[in-house]
């Protein structure tokens, strides 16, 4: 079976829980993972466990942090708030015991929606055909910003059409991606419902 636009809902679905409990930091040091890398060991295999992809964990915002888990069904059905109640929960009784953050923090659980941030190497593959605008850590060519048509992937490149130039993008390169929202983009989303 391909997957595609069959798994992404056209608004996504959102649930915010204030947590407020002290914990441990894992600050990276040498060989040490980041707080979110660790976030993402901890939780994954449970969110997968319910029926649902990990698609990204973010942690933003100094005094008042954020944590961001963005998941989307494994079936093909549009993600709910009941699923989002179901992932939060599972996430807070995890991170509870493993104590990764070091402040009270909210933990904000989503689905991704149309114009969703591309994290993994198959989301590039998944979403080939469809516009995307890439940023970059290193300059390639003295550009670090791009916009074009997904290619798909080769190896570990992301593939993309910029201006009639096909390019091969190193995926260990990108800083973040995501898909523009287009009138393809959405008649393909609507098209399902």
């Amino acid at each position: 079976m391909e997957l595609g636009f069959d798994e992404v809902g056209v608004s996504p679905a959102f649930l915010f829980v204030p947590i407020g409990f002290r914990m441990r930091s894992l600050e990276p040091e040498g060989n040490a993972v980041s707080v979110t890398d660790r976030i993402e060991e901890i939780i994954e295999p449970s969110v997968n466990d319910l029926g649902f992809d990990l698609v990204r964990v973010h942690l933003s915002g100094g005094h008042n942090p954020r944590l961001q888990v963005m998941a989307e069904p494994l079936a093909e059905r549009e993600m709910t708030v009941e699923d989002c109640a179901s992932i939060s929960r599972a996430v807070s009784a995890l991170l509870d015991v493993e104590d990764p953050i070091t402040e009270a923090y909210t933990l904000e659980v989503s689905s991704p929606g149309l114009d969703r941030p591309l994290v993994r190497l198959p989301h590039f593959e998944r979403f080939a055909g469809f516009e995307a605008r890439i940023e970059m850590s290193i300059a390639i060519d003295g550009q670090k910003r791009f916009r074009g048509r997904l290619g798909g992937v080769d190896g570990d490149n992301v593939l993309m059409n910029v201006d009639g130039e096909e390019m091969a993008l190193p995926f260990s390169d990108i800083y973040r991606a995501k898909l523009i929202m287009t009138d393809e983009l959405l008649a393909q989303a609507e098209g399902r419902n």
